[in-house]
């Protein structure tokens, strides 16, 4: 009975290290970019940017608020090309045929407000709470970099209207605790069934807040990429509401 009792001692005890582990490695990732509080208190950040496309540097803007709105452009020979505008009701972009402004359908926008809810400033802020999950899958080495590997479970997207998991993989560098490498599987589109990568380095202080100055988003397994460079963070910006809105006359 007593080696009954110590293999069972054994055995939750490693569960529970496992759980307290995964946590510890969220606690660590928040307080070492900045500490949870100042994180929370983030209203907006407003960041200015290069991407890399097919040899050519193309400027690039992205805002994005607490209240959900977010918008992202390039400018490409004097036009600007919209991608991803949400006013907080409608969800829309640029069409690079017609080169007009249409609107995304009723299920991308649910999926993107789910979304927006719930990863700003940080998907695990205060991630009990929005009813998330966190995983420990073990050690990998990314890049010749020591990683920590967490599975970020969060709510169900829809996907031809049916509830789809939702799971995204954080590789956290295990020196310093900030993530170099997202993964997540492609639920919809020509891209189905493949990995996107997004991998992030040139961590820099941004008032008293870490953040990846560079990042190089593609497929798995797949050549090339897209850079992005980002050469200015702002935080709190003030932005006006009209920036949001979907165009007159489209």
């Amino acid at each position: 009975m007593k080696r009954v009792l110590l293999l069972l001692f054994i055995l939750f005890a490693g569960l529970s290290t496992q759980a307290q582990t995964a946590d510890e490695i969220i606690n660590n990732y928040l307080e070492n970019t900045g500490g949870k509080a100042k994180w929370a208190a983030i209203q907006g950040v407003k960041m200015t940017a290069k991407i890399n496309m097919q040899g050519m540097e193309l400027p690039l803007s992205i805002i994005e608020l607490k209240d959900g709105r977010q918008l992202s452009y390039a400018t490409f020979q004097g036009m600007q090309f919209y991608q991803e505008v949400f006013d907080g009701t409608t969800l829309w972009g640029t069409n690079q045929m017609t080169m007009k402004a249409e609107k995304s359908d009723a299920e991308t926008t649910e999926n993107f407000k789910k979304n927006l809810a719930t990863d700003f400033p940080s998907p695990f802020l205060d991630y009990q709470k929005k009813g998330f999950k966190v995983e420990l899958l073990g050690k990998e080495t990314v890049d010749g970099s020591e990683t920590l590997k967490i599975k970020l479970t969060k709510k169900p997207i829809l996907v031809d209207g049916k509830e789809t998991e939702n799971v995204e993989f954080y590789y956290f560098d295990a020196a310093d605790f900030v993530p170099i490498l997202i993964e997540v599987e492609v639920k919809s589109g020509p891209g189905k069934g493949m990995v996107s990568q997004a991998k992030m380095s040139d961590y820099q202080e941004v008032d008293g807040l870490l953040f990846p100055f560079s990042m190089t988003a593609g497929a798995k397994g797949q050549p090339g990429g897209q850079t992005i460079t980002f050469t200015s963070i702002e935080l709190n910006p003030k932005v006006e509401a009209a920036s949001f809105a979907f165009p007159t006359g489209n």
